[in-house]
């Protein structure tokens, strides 16, 4: 019995050499893996009962009896195949153990694509005998290999996060390894076996070995669509961002229509909170918020045919809005500590007290430009000053919302106006006010100052936001300025 694990799973896709590996992993002493004990359609191999005593029905209604089964099986060390589609609630116990070996198998993406449809087409799996080699070439269809592609990537990155999360490290093995004995041999020594091959298995033939071109009927057509294949996520726009809870107790639901509002922090939280208030005739201290998540969940449960909405503001506006209340000024709520920091070491140039004759609106202009400079650096983790729930980005607000609450309207500064009343009146309600539009930014509007410049600065902080949300040039919203 190996001594570093107790069992181990076999994490790969269809069509990358998981039965080779298998077949060599099972002519090693002391080693058993019982293949794709977790597979939906059948229980280890295909036409095949029953394993270890276990039913396909046993298996499916507690698949851990199974799980059990193979880590306590005797002779030597047991494990099996899983690939992504089989039985999900096995992956985050095995996942989970630091006493199941993780083999990660890998192969080029494209050879696995064309290998699969040329198997579906075929209906061949796997190859013994030559002389009974089936042959077909397959259209290649770029939609289909790209979602094949996310599909893959996405199987990938949730193994390497949860592998990361927990302080594992997996043995990666390549479908071109798996023709190294010294590989094999080497995979035998990190699961603390004893056995050792003296040579490869050869019983499984390579069934589709000619060259890629030559498995499907438009080659032309693959070489060109796969030029326009993002096969290394080349444009994805990074994130350093830390991770933000969906602050629930920031939540305004109003007194009697059954109404919740999501806020995100910098955008009009007090205009829309105000609306909610003059929407059910009550002062805005009777406005549900401050809950916690209990509170909340029993907020929903109890308002059958709710709505919840957020709403976004263009990143360009949120930012001057923000670098006026919080940086610029002294009054109350503004952060102070960050404003002398960045005033002393980030060079910001805005007065150690503001006054209507010590900044004039080109200073202004200089300013916030460095703010917006200051955005960049920060949101991508290189400043010492935290992100604030202020000025971080919306993409990352909404994705700590929906770890609790998903909003079902998204709407946008521009359009309140309309789409407010048109929320409210679907919860019943006739004659509903119109929100009263954000106040102007003060000692100066953005459209004081708007230029291209800014524009770019503030796409350059928020990279995710222009991306996600599709933001375009600023432009002033109707009657606020």
């Amino acid at each position: 019995m190996s001594q570093k694990f107790d069992y181990f799973v076999i994490l790969a896709a269809m069509r990358t050499g998981s039965n080779l590996l298998e077949a060599n992993l099972n002519a090693l002493d002391g080693v058993t893996s019982h293949g794709e004990a977790f597979n939906p359609h059948f229980i280890g191999r295909l036409k095949t009962e029953e394993l270890l005593g276990i039913s396909i029905e046993q298996r499916d209604q507690n698949p851990t009896d199974l799980l059990d089964a193979i880590r306590e099986a005797p002779f030597g060390l047991n494990g099996f195949r899983f690939f992504d589609g089989h039985d999900p609630r096995v992956l985050e116990p095995v996942l989970s153990d630091p006493r199941c070996a993780k083999i990660i198998l890998t192969r080029n993406p494209l050879d696995s694509f064309i290998s699969l449809q040329i198997a579906r087409e075929t209906k061949q799996w796997q190859l013994k005998n030559v002389k009974r080699r089936r042959e077909a070439r397959i259209e290649f269809k770029v939609i289909e290999f790209q979602k094949y592609l996310d599909q893959q990537q996405n199987f990938q990155l949730l193994l390497l996060h949860h592998l990361q999360d927990s302080g594992q490290t997996p043995f990666y093995i390549a479908y071109d390894d798996l023709n190294r004995l010294e590989s094999l041999n080497g995979l035998a020594e990190w699961l603390g076996v004893a056995g050792r091959l003296t040579e490869l298995d050869d019983t499984l033939k390579p069934q589709n070995p000619e060259a890629t071109q030559s498995k499907v009927t438009n080659p032309d057509q693959l070489e060109r669509d796969l030029s326009q294949v993002d096969r290394f996520n080349l444009y994805r726009t990074p994130n350093f961002e830390p991770q933000r809870g969906p602050a629930v107790a920031n939540y305004v639901a109003a007194p009697n229509t059954p109404l919740m509002y999501l806020p995100v922090r910098g955008g009009v939280e007090a205009q829309v909170s105000q609306w909610l208030a003059d929407l059910d005739g009550v002062d805005m201290d009777a406005l549900i918020t401050n809950q916690n998540r209990k509170q909340a969940r029993r907020w929903m449960i109890s308002h059958p045919g709710h709505r919840k909405f957020t709403v976004l503001r263009h990143p360009l506006a949120r930012a001057h809005s923000v670098f006026c209340s919080k940086i610029l000024s002294t009054g109350p709520g503004s952060y102070l500590k960050i404003r002398n920091m960045l005033r002393n070491r980030f060079k910001i140039p805005i007065p150690g007290q503001l006054r209507k004759d010590n900044y004039p609106i080109d200073q202004h202009l200089e300013a916030f430009s460095a703010f917006l400079q200051f955005l960049r650096q920060n949101l991508a983790g290189q400043t010492p000053v935290r992100v604030d729930g202020m000025w971080c980005s919306q993409a990352q607000v909404l994705e700590g919302m929906v770890s609790f609450a998903l909003p079902d309207v998204i709407l946008r500064e521009e359009e309140l106006a309309s789409a407010l009343p048109n929320l409210a009146r679907s919860l019943g309600h006739e004659t509903p006010l119109v929100p009263t539009i954000t106040d102007p930014d003060s000692p100066y509007t953005l459209g004081e100052i708007y230029d291209e410049a800014l524009e770019t600065l503030a796409a350059d902080a928020y990279q995710r936001d222009y991306m996600q949300f599709g933001f375009g040039a600023w432009k002033p919203v109707k009657g606020a300025e």
